[in-house]
C-alpha cells in the first residue's frame, strides 16, 4: 500500500518510496511496478500524474483524479507556480546559502512523451545548508570525508535538475549512481547500509485548482532516509513539521 498523505474529490498525494518509478520509462524497461498503476489499483479509479519524481527520490507525489484537474495542475507546474522543497545529503561542505544558475539540456523519455534537445534550457536551484559532518574515513586525497544536509528549492523543472545541479557545483548527492561519486556512495553503503539516492521531496505548496485555497503538502523523510540522518546526528536539523493542509 502506498501511504496517502492527502485526498479529496479532485486530488490525491502519496509518499512515494525510493526505488519506485512514477510511470513507465524507456530508461528502466525492465521495471514492472509503477506508482501510477499501484495507486490506481489501490483506490479503484484512474489517477493522472501532474509532476514526477526520479525513481530514487522519495517523498510527496501528487496526482489528479480527473483529466480537467490534471490539466489545471499541469498548467500551475508549467508556469512555475508550485513551490517544491527537497532534502539531500551531498558530498562536501557547500556555502551556507546559494543559487545554482546553470542551463540544462533536455533528456529523452519516450513513455513520458519527452524528446531530447541539444539546446540547453534555463535552470535555477536555490539551496540552504542545514547541517554538516566530517567522517574519519579517507575516500579522496584527504584523511577524512565531509558531507552536508541541504534544503533545496528548484525554481524550474528540468529533468534530474537537482542531481545535475549539485554535480555541477562539485557537491553531488550521495547515492546518485549517474551523477554522483561511486567511492562516496560505497562508503555510505558500508557504514550505514544505505543503497538509495539520498534525496527526498518534503513539501509542495500550490493552489487548489477548484477552490483556489492555498495547500501545503508535507511529508517527513522516509524511514530509511530518517534513520541515516539520525546516525549522522542530523535528526533535529532535518525533522519535518507535522503535515499541514488547507482543506478545500
Amino acid at each position: 500500500m502506498l501511504p496517502v498523505l492527502y485526498r479529496d474529490a479532485q486530488l490525491i498525494a502519496i509518499h512515494k518510496p525510493s526505488g519506485l518509478l512514477v510511470h513507465r520509462s524507456a530508461l528502466d524497461r525492465h521495471e514492472t511496478r509503477f506508482a501510477l498503476q499501484m495507486l490506481r489499483d489501490q483506490i479503484g479509479q484512474p489517477v493522472y500524474p501532474v509532476h514526477r519524481l526520479d525513481k530514487g527520490t522519495s517523498g510527496v507525489l501528487l496526482f489528479a483524479l480527473n483529466r480537467e484537474v490534471a490539466r489545471l495542475l499541469n498548467a500551475q507546474f508549467e508556469r512555475g507556480e508550485v513551490a517544491k522543497t527537497y532534502l539531500a545529503v551531498v558530498r562536501g561542505h557547500p556555502p551556507e546559502v546559494g543559487e545554482i544558475d546553470h542551463p540544462l539540456t533536455r533528456m529523452a523519455d519516450e513513455h513520458a512523451g519527452i524528446t531530447s534537445s541539444a539546446a540547453a534550457q534555463p535552470a535555477l536551484t536555490r539551496y540552504r545548508r542545514l547541517a554538516t559532518v566530517e567522517l574519519p574515513y579517507r575516500v579522496d586525497r584527504y584523511p577524512s570525508s565531509r558531507y552536508a544536509l541541504l534544503e533545496l528549492e528548484p525554481l524550474s523543472g528540468r529533468w534530474h535538475q537537482l542531481r545535475r545541479h549539485l554535480k555541477h557545483i562539485a557537491h553531488p548527492i550521495i547515492g546518485d549512481a549517474t551523477h554522483g561519486k561511486g567511492r562516496h556512495n560505497r562508503l555510505f553503503q558500508e557504514l550505514f547500509g544505505s543503497r538509495r539516492l539520498l534525496l527526498a521531496a518534503t513539501e509542495l505548496r500550490l493552489t487548489h485548482p477548484l477552490s483556489a485555497q492555498l495547500m501545503r503538502l508535507r511529508a517527513e523523510p522516509a524511514d530509511d532516509f530518517a534513520n541515516l540522518l539520525g546516525q549522522l546526528g542530523w535528526a533535529t536539523a532535518s525533522s519535518a513539521k507535522p503535515l499541514t493542509i488547507a482543506t478545500p
